[in-house]
């Protein structure tokens, strides 16, 4: 019996094989229709894998080179820089201290990851971040106080 699966070497299937830019969440910014939107920032983190150039990635997204380090120099904006070095291959600088404050901006932002196929950027997929939910509810609840007997707990919620 012959086995149908393609060769795993073969170019076909390693053109349909997603590539490893990191799932980031945006920028915080103003809504603005001309400005960095959630959107924006994944394409140019997408044409930015694609083309290997700064200037080529910002002018195809319709912004410029020194907007795009701007906007990599904003407050909130780790994830976004440590996909663009990820993509570059610049070191893995250690990660902040996550507060609530992001976790809740990672809630109700989602987290976006740009998709490339053969080395070409295709399209942006955006999920919500369920670790970011668990991750602020584990930190809500370390905040509340302890119950000391129970004793408001309905009846069937006792231990």
């Amino acid at each position: 019996m012959t086995d149908s699966r393609p060769d795993p070497r073969s170019a076909a299937v390693q053109n349909r094989r997603l590539s490893r830019i990191p799932a980031f969440t945006p920028v915080p910014l103003r809504a603005r229709k001309d400005g960095w939107t959630p959107v924006r920032q994944a394409e140019f983190l997408g044409l930015l894998a694609q083309t290997r150039s700064i200037t080529k990635a910002a002018m195809l997204v319709g912004k410029s080179r020194e907007s795009a380090y701007r906007l990599r120099r904003k407050p909130g904006a780790e994830e976004f820089v440590a996909a663009w070095d990820a993509i570059l291959g610049a070191p893995e600088a250690p990660q902040p201290k996550v507060t609530l404050e992001r976790l809740f901006q990672r809630i109700r932002q989602g987290r976006y990851r740009p998709v490339m196929r053969g080395d070409r950027y295709v399209a942006t997929i955006r999920k919500p971040d369920n670790s970011a939910l668990l991750a602020a509810l584990v930190q809500l609840d370390r905040l509340a106080p302890p119950e000391a007997d129970g004793a408001d707990e309905p009846e069937g919620h006792r231990k």
